[in-house]
């Protein structure tokens, strides 16, 4: 593939001088990079909800909020979370560098910035981004509902089904947010004495578990812990189903969600299907179970899920 045809990364410069916005746009585009300019926290946080940037370079010192406090609201927008933030300021105090880091940042620049070690910390933070990236392309691929979140029990990143997987369960536009609150005070009760740390714990909403299980798999990293969610009763349902009509996994998995009652749009949601393949899956499942609807399937899968 030659250089032009080669997607440009993309960088989201954010800084309130023009003077600054004018000489970084002009090197970085010279870079091979694509930018998009915020003069204003409030304008970057606008730009990420409608597209994720790459790399975002973000200036410390703004009116109305700063930049400490846009890097923390980027970090809790789990489509942007994992996405690199260098601070540029002329604040050189260590008090300082810290905040930016305690904000999410993952380096600083002081002003006047050095053209070549801009350049240079951006392509290792790119790289990096990259890296981080395709592990996560490649667990979800693999079909792992995975999720990560901090000590604090903030989401740090969620594979894109057990995203979809958590939705549908909990079924509100804040299922995450929920989801997040319920780990958080199950990691405070991790520190108590003679609590089972490797325990699973199921989701409850109103007093009611729901059918959504996180299974605790431990920490990967500094203030980041794993979990794997799974649909309740999911694993038994799965293989009692396909043991009983000899269906492949992604078949009884098709079959399990239709005995539950879901739509084939949500089948593939939380499966990460397409519309035809949750088609093609039922075709092969009408003709295992000997039946020509839906309704008949969900009626036989019901009575085997009863008795197992």
């Amino acid at each position: 593939m030659s250089d032009l045809a080669k997607p440009r990364d993309i960088v989201l410069l954010v800084d309130d001088s023009p003077e600054a916005l004018g000489f970084l746009t002009e090197t970085l585009e010279a870079s091979g990079l694509s930018v998009l300019i915020a003069t204003s926290g409030q304008s970057a946080l606008n730009i990420i909800d409608r597209i994720t940037p790459d790399l975002i370079l973000l200036d410390a010192v703004m009116p109305a909020m700063d930049g400490f406090e846009t890097c923390r609201r980027l970090k809790a927008n789990p489509a942007v979370s994992q996405v690199p933030v260098i601070f540029m300021t002329g604040l050189t105090e260590t008090a300082h560098v810290v905040h930016a880091l305690e904000s999410g940042g993952v380096d600083y620049l002081t002003k006047p910035i050095n053209i070549d070690e801009l350049r240079a910390r951006i392509r290792v933070h790119l790289s990096n981004a990259r890296s981080t990236q395709s592990a996560r392309v490649a667990l979800d691929a693999a079909g792992r509902h995975l999720l990560a979140v901090r000590g604090s029990g903030a989401l740090q990143w969620s594979t894109p089904q057990a995203t979809r997987l958590i939705h549908s369960a909990v079924g509100a536009e804040d299922a995450l947010d929920q989801v997040s609150r319920q780990i958080a005070a199950w990691m405070a009760e991790r520190d108590r004495p003679n609590f089972s740390r490797d325990a699973a714990f199921a989701f409850t909403r109103d007093g009611v578990q729901a059918a959504l299980q996180f299974s605790y798999l431990g920490a990967i990293g500094a203030d980041e812990y794993l979990f794997r969610v799974t649909a309740a009763g999911a694993r038994a349902g799965d293989a009692a189903l396909r043991e009983h009509f000899s269906l492949t996994a992604r078949e009884s998995e098709v079959l399990l969600w239709i005995a539950k009652g879901k739509s084939n749009k949500d089948i593939g949601d939380i499966l990460g299907l397409s519309s035809r393949t949750v088609n093609k899956h039922l075709e092969q499942i009408y003709v295992k179970l000997g039946v020509e609807n839906r309704a008949s399937a969900a009626v036989k899968a019901a009575a085997v899920l009863h008795e197992a």
